[in-house]
């Protein structure tokens, strides 16, 4: 990338692919906090006495909190600097993991758990700092390097969280992320300020309109651009399918009938590194043939792959053919989804990010819970019932969304 391919910057506001990848691996330490209490759910629901349907209370409410902080925080992208904001909620999460490695009652790790949703920002105010600062062309790419990231995350939750809950105990899982916490909350600021730009550059003139106002013309601006209220519903149901087969996997898997420990919900998380290479390539498809043709592609092939939950959903090596097919698609989806708005006028496009993570987390909310509810009502049958729902819907709105903008 080279400084004349945005002129409207100097060269030390643009980020080399380096810095984007430094990013992205900050961005998989924060992201992985929400992730560790799928695969030991079943786990920490015993320390507490706690039902397997009311469990779901903890990854429901951490994802509604978080859809909270997006819509209360995040705006104020646009109007201070990005490094502080950062430094600001990756020390509140700091504070909400040890929270819940030190908890002894159940209504303190719930607490913690939701305080710490409440503060997971940074992931989804990068890529609205990172699209001002490259060349319009590879946002897609770009946008991929940091979703990479978040996958990566993701994955080392769910892998390292089964294995050490298994052989160490839930609580140390928080203990080591607590660690890594605080390593991110000191050198992120930093890192977003060496070799790019200045902490005052973060800033977008958005007049002067107060907090009140700012968070108002959020919905000034859902008027003027209602494809994100599509974009956002997408999301919201990708994200959903995702989290109902994982947490419904967590109570599977290690329920009577399976007798599988924690460590072998770990295990089966190792599928998603193939999406640490893939989700690039794909970014890069989605680049040449428009974002809503791949991502109505990847819907129909999600979709397919979440009736396969119900076919496969006795055997456990069968079961990895559809974890494989959504963890490959999954993450496009959500870069065909940002790239519908991430190159609109950049005044607005931490508001509109605002206004699709909110979307997409309180659909996480609402399917965490639901999946513990499905699962109580009947088995895996249920989860499995629960996903191929919500990819009938996500497949329905993308296909009118592609026809729409098609003629």
């Amino acid at each position: 990338m080279s400084p004349q391919s945005r002129p409207d910057l100097p060269a030390a506001a643009l980020l080399a692919g380096p810095q984007i990848v430094v990013l992205a691996l900050s961005s998989a330490v924060v992201t992985a906090n929400a992730y560790y209490i799928h695969p030991i759910i079943a786990r920490v629901a015993e320390s507490f006495g706690i039902s397997d349907g009311l469990i779901g209370i903890v990854p429901a409410m951490n994802q509604i909190a978080l859809a909270l902080g997006i819509f209360f925080i995040l705006p104020l992208g646009d109007r201070i600097s990005n490094r502080k904001l950062v430094w600001m909620t990756v020390t509140g999460q700091l504070l909400s993991v040890v929270a819940m490695a030190l908890a002894s009652q159940f209504w303190v790790f719930l607490m913690g758990s939701t305080l710490l949703g409440f503060f997971t920002i940074a992931p989804y105010l990068l890529p609205a700092y990172v699209s001002k600062r490259v060349d319009p062309g590879r946002l897609g790419h770009a946008t991929a390097i940091l979703t990479t990231g978040i996958i990566g995350g993701i994955l080392l939750a769910r892998a390292g969280a089964g294995v050490i809950g298994e052989f160490v105990g839930w609580r140390a899982v928080y203990v080591i992320a607590a660690g890594l916490m605080l390593v991110v909350s000191i050198f992120l600021p930093l890192i977003m300020t060496s070799g790019g730009p200045k902490p005052e550059d973060d800033q977008v003139d958005v007049g002067e309109q107060g907090y009140l106002g700012l968070l108002l013309s959020i919905f000034t601006i859902v008027r003027r651009e209602p494809g994100i209220l599509v974009a956002g519903s997408i999301q919201g149901l990708n994200f959903g399918i995702f989290l109902a087969v994982w947490i419904g996997l967590g109570l599977y898997l290690t329920s009577e009938n399976m007798g599988y420990g924690v460590d072998t919900v770990g295990y089966l998380a190792a599928v998603s590194i193939f999406s640490l290479a893939t989700t690039p390539v794909l970014g890069r498809m989605a680049d040449r043939i428009g974002a809503r043709r791949a991502r109505l592609y990847l819907v129909a092939i999600q979709l397919a792959a979440s009736t396969l939950f119900l076919v496969f959903g006795h055997s456990l090596w069968l079961l990895v053919i559809p974890l494989l097919i959504t963890n490959l698609g999954g993450p496009v989806i959500d870069i065909t989804g940002r790239m519908t708005f991430l190159s609109k006028t950049p005044t607005i496009r931490t508001r509109l990010m605002t206004i699709y993570v909110v979307m997409m987390f309180l659909g996480g909310g609402a399917a965490s819970w639901a999946s513990t509810l499905a699962y109580d009502l009947a088995g895996w049958t249920g989860n499995g019932v629960l996903a191929v729902a919500m990819a009938l819907a996500m497949f329905a709105l993308s296909a009118m969304d592609f026809v729409r903008h098609r003629s």
